[in-house]
C-alpha cells in the first residue's frame, strides 16, 4: 500500500510553527536521524526488517496505543536486533505528531488540542466527555460546508493512516481510559477512505476499541457504503445531513455528495441494520435556515421506522458568518417534536465551543493571531 501524501496536482501550504509554542517539542521532528514513519505499513515493515515476528509487532503496536507495556531492552523474548532498534522505532512513531497547544473547555472533560505534523501543518483533535476523542482525517476539506471553518481554505492534503491513529494514541497518552474515537474532526472521511479505514482496522485490532466505539462521520458517499458492507470491522456511522431539502443541501454542502437524501438515508438504514448500530444523523441548527417545524416534521416522516437517531447541534459562532444559533427554547422544541413522532433525538453543543471549538476554528484563530 502506498502512502498518500498529496492529491495529484495539489500544492502544500506550509505553516512554520515556532518551536517554543509546542507542548511536546517539535524540534524532535528535526533531530531524528530518520523521519517519522509515513504509514502504518512502513512502521510494520521497519519492525519486520529488524526480525520482529507478528506477535512482536502486535506487542509494540499495542504499547503505542497504551494497551501494553513497552518491553525492556533486556527482555530476551525479543530478538536482539529488535531490542536494539526498538528505541529508534518508538521515537519515529512518537514523532508523527506533537501537541502544539492544549485548550481546556469550560467542561472539565472537554479539551481541544492543536497538533503539529512532521511537515509543520497543524490539525485539531478534541478530547471528549465520556472518554472519547474526535480526530481529523484531512488537512482542510474539499466539501466546503458553508457553516464550517475547515472548508474555507479547501483541501491541502490527506492525513496518512498513521497520522490519524497518532491522534488517538495521543488521547490515550493524556487520558489512558479513552475508549471511543469519532472521525468527525477536520476533513471528510469518505474523501480519504483508504487511510480512514486502515486507521479503523488498526484501532480495532491493536487498541481494544469496540466497533461501535469507532464512529465514521460522512456527508454521504457510495464508495464508503460499499467498503463498509465489505469490511470485517463494522464501525458506527454518523451522517452529516443538516437538511432534507435537496436544493438547500447542495447550497449548504457545495461539494458534498451526488447521493440524493433518499438514497443516502436508504443506504444508511441498510448499514445500520447490517452493523447493529443506529445511524446518527447530524443536523447543524441554523436559525431561519433549517430549524422550521415544517422541515422537522418532514424529517420525522422520512426517518419513521428506521434504526436511526438525530443529533441537533447548534451552529458554532464564526466571526463574519451569517449563520446564527436558534434560541435555546426553540431548539428544545424541535427535539421534543421529533421525540413525539417516535424519533430518538438529542440536542448537544460541540465540545470545547468556548475555546473556538468548531472544526478548524481553533487552528484558524491561532494562525490568525500569529499573522500566518
Amino acid at each position: 500500500m502506498s502512502d498518500p501524501v498529496l492529491e495529484p496536482g495539489r500544492s502544500v501550504r506550509i505553516d512554520i510553527v515556532p518551536e517554543t509554542d509546542t507542548e511536546i517539542a517539535v524540534e524532535t521532528l528535526e533531530t531524528l536521524e530518520t523521519p517519522p514513519f509515513a504509514s502504518i505499513e512502513e512502521a510494520a515493515r521497519a519492525l519486520e526488517t529488524l526480525g520482529a515476528k507478528p506477535q512482536h509487532v502486535r506487542t509494540f503496536f499495542r504499547a503505542y496505543l497504551g494497551r501494553a507495556a513497552w518491553p525492556d531492552t533486556s527482555d530476551e523474548r525479543f530478538p536482539k536486533r529488535v531490542r536494539e532498534g526498538l528505541s529508534a522505532w518508538r521515537a519515529r512513531m512518537e514523532a508523527v505528531l506533537a501537541v502544539r497547544s492544549r485548550h481546556p473547555g469550560a467542561d472539565p472533560e472537554s479539551e481541544r488540542l492543536l497538533v503539529t505534523l512532521a511537515d509543520r501543518q497543524t490539525v485539531e483533535c478534541v478530547l471528549l466527555p465520556r472518554r472519547g476523542v474526535c480526530v481529523s482525517t484531512q488537512m482542510g476539506c474539499a466539501v466546503g460546508c458553508v457553516f464550517c471553518m475547515t472548508g474555507k481554505g479547501g483541501l491541502v492534503r490527506q492525513l496518512s493512516d498513521l497520522e490519524i491513529v497518532a491522534q488517538a494514541a495521543t488521547a490515550r497518552a493524556l487520558r489512558p481510559h479513552t475508549k471511543k474515537v469519532v472521525f468527525m474532526g477536520m476533513g471528510e472521511p469518505s474523501h480519504n477512505l483508504r487511510n480512514v479505514l486502515s486507521a479503523v482496522r488498526f484501532l480495532a485490532e491493536y487498541g481494544d476499541f469496540g466497533h461501535k466505539d469507532l464512529v465514521i462521520s460522512t456527508v454521504g458517499d457510495e464508495r464508503l457504503f460499499n467498503e463498509l458492507f465489505a469490511s470485517r470491522v463494522r464501525p458506527a456511522l454518523a451522517v452529516s445531513l443538516h437538511t432534507i431539502d435537496e436544493a438547500k443541501r447542495r447550497t449548504l454542502l457545495p461539494r458534498g455528495t451526488r447521493m440524493t437524501v433518499e438514497a443516502l438515508t436508504d443506504s444508511a438504514e441498510r448499514y445500520a441494520r447490517f452493523s447493529g448500530y443506529p445511524v446518527q444523523y447530524e443536523w447543524t441548527l441554523m436559525a431561519g435556515v433549517n430549524d422550521s417545524f415544517e422541515e422537522i416534521d418532514e424529517l420525522a416522516r422520512l426517518l419513521g421506522g428506521q434504526y436511526a437517531m438525530v443529533n441537533f447541534i447548534p451552529v458554532n459562532a464564526v466571526e463574519g458568518s451569517p449563520y446564527r444559533r436558534p434560541e435555546p427554547e426553540h431548539a428544545r422544541a424541535l427535539v421534543a417534536r421529533l421525540r413525539a413522532a417516535g424519533i430518538v433525538a438529542t440536542l448537544r453543543d460541540s465540545a470545547a465551543q468556548d475555546v473556538d471549538g468548531g472544526c478548524g476554528q481553533l487552528r484558524a484563530r491561532v494562525l490568525t493571531e500569529e499573522g500566518k
